[in-house]
């Protein structure tokens, strides 16, 4: 299964790759979690935040496969320790990659190779499209969207 995504964002690259990486990005996005790595290629990822196991909860950890500033930046997920039992033993990949297109940037997800049968699928579905159009708002307008929750 692949699941695919293109946004084009009224902006630089630079500002999309700010609201994929650095905190006050991510935090807008990504449902309040920061992002924590070297980014080094082979290096541990993990994205954190508020949940289930209070402010330090681990929502995805993985390790990251590319990373080239303002490009692209791709990993192997798995979901947190707080939502399986079997976390370690679920996968999937995910590739962002940015292209400049006229003075806006074009914004492709792509989430791959998920594990048979992963029970997170499903909701990778929904989430990446709140996901990448909380990174379209956040960039464009500097705010963020409310989901009611």
């Amino acid at each position: 299964m692949e699941l695919k995504y293109e946004f084009y964002i009224n902006a630089e690259p630079g500002k999309v790759w700010d609201a994929l990486i650095q905190p006050e990005g991510t935090k807008a996005a990504f449902f309040g979690c920061t992002l924590r790595s070297t980014f080094e290629e082979g290096a541990a990822f993990a994205y954190v935040g508020p949940g289930a196991e209070g402010n330090e909860t681990v929502h995805l950890y993985g390790e990251v496969l590319a990373f080239e500033p303002h490009k692209v930046f791709s990993g192997i997920e798995h979901p947190g320790p707080a939502y399986f039992d079997n976390h370690a033993e679920l996968e999937s990949r995910f590739t962002f990659t940015l292209e400049a297109v006229g003075q806006c940037t074009k914004l492709t997800l792509v989430n791959d190779r998920f594990t048979p049968n992963h029970p997170s699928l499903q909701k990778a579905e929904q989430s990446w499209w709140m996901i990448l159009s909380g990174i379209k708002t956040y960039v464009e307008t500097g705010s963020t969207l409310d989901f009611g929750w």
